[in-house]
């Protein structure tokens, strides 16, 4: 038996409580995306902006809190009829704190009292998680985890991050840090990872270090560097289109790329034993034929057919509407049984 911290994501409503409209913010590294919704996950009114940091805390705080009396306004929404906020935000988060802990992609953005600023703000609750938690919720509810009582869901963007539901209830782990998948070592001392340790999945299969990766060995003469404009140009966007295109170096780059992410869902697998797994952003762009498939295949060679033969693992059921569910997803998580 796997304990770890969770918090309920079954709805538990008190009699007689009804639950209103939800705003969420979804805070990331390049965007900001707002949305208003209901529990059923309606979105009424939705804004996104590119993030623009000003290096000021309080300063970037305070526009967000006008975009969303903004978007409040445009949805009709009255300040009585806002039960709670929930928030999405790159980590670490201190969710205990409601504080945002030196988050690296938000420039000038140190320990920040996220929480009190915007319940102070926007007069109400006010509940934070971290961008992989948040989509985690999002997809259970509303997305490809619906169904399912036991998953991962993994960003797969920038970074790699991840999400548990394990039982019917989001895996927190001590201080919020559980689901760091992108951690997980899959070559002893191998690349160097942003976080500071060496061999993590990250340092193979996020999106950055792909990038530095297809900047440093992609042919040039070559169908990705054309794409791109240039190899010092590429992006794991253009691989993935010479890949469609049967490029030789991109479908062996994405081999690559599958057998790393391949070997720590191996893991995952056995330790987890979930139903499914979601992978976000860049496999569900490559899709069925060039990730999903095989690496269903390079999963099931891997672990026990027990564990294999019951594991679904699916492209993000939200796609590019995640970030707005995803902040609603935490709002109502705080409200019905959090």
């Amino acid at each position: 038996m796997v304990w770890c911290a969770a918090r309920s994501v079954r709805p538990r409503i008190e009699r007689g409580f009804r639950i209103g409209f939800l705003l969420g913010i979804d805070i990331g590294g390049s965007k900001v995306a707002l949305a208003v919704g209901d529990p059923e996950g309606r979105v009424r009114a939705r804004l996104r902006r590119a993030t623009e940091p000003s290096g000021e805390a309080g300063a970037d705080l305070d526009r967000i809190a006008a975009d969303a009396r903004r978007l409040l306004a445009e949805a009709g929404v009255a300040s009585r009829e806002l039960t709670a906020v929930g928030v999405s935000a790159p980590g670490p988060v201190d969710a205990e704190r409601g504080e945002l802990v030196h988050p690296p992609n938000l420039r000038g953005w140190g320990r920040v009292p996220l929480r009190a600023a915007l319940q102070e703000a926007l007069g109400a609750p006010v509940v934070i998680e971290n961008d992989a938690n948040a989509a985690a919720l999002a997809e259970w509810r509303w997305g490809a985890g619906r169904g399912f009582d036991d998953l991962v869901y993994l960003t797969m963007s920038t970074g790699v991050g991840g999400g548990l539901i394990v039982g019917g209830r989001l895996c927190t782990g001590v201080g919020g840090n559980a689901g760091e998948i992108g951690h997980l070592p899959v070559e002893w001392n191998g690349e160097p990872c942003a976080c500071g340790l060496r061999g993590c999945l990250e340092a193979y299969v996020g999106g950055a270090a792909w990038t530095r990766r297809l900047r440093r060995i992609a042919p040039e003469p070559g169908r990705v560097a054309e794409l791109a404009g240039g190899r010092e140009r590429a992006t794991p966007r253009e691989l993935v289109a010479a890949a469609r295109e049967g490029d030789v170096f991109a479908l062996a780059e994405m081999a690559r790329w599958n057998e790393y992410l391949a070997r720590a869902l191996a893991a995952v697998v056995f330790v987890l034993a979930p139903q499914a797994v979601i992978l976000g952003t860049i496999a569900t762009a490559a899709g069925e034929e060039l990730c999903l498939a095989p690496l269903r295949k390079l999963v099931a060679a891997r672990v026990w057919p027990l564990l294999g033969e019951r594991l679904a693992i699916l492209p993000s059921g939200l796609g590019d509407a995640l970030p707005d569910h995803a902040g609603i997803a935490v709002a109502l998580h705080s409200r019905a049984g959090g």
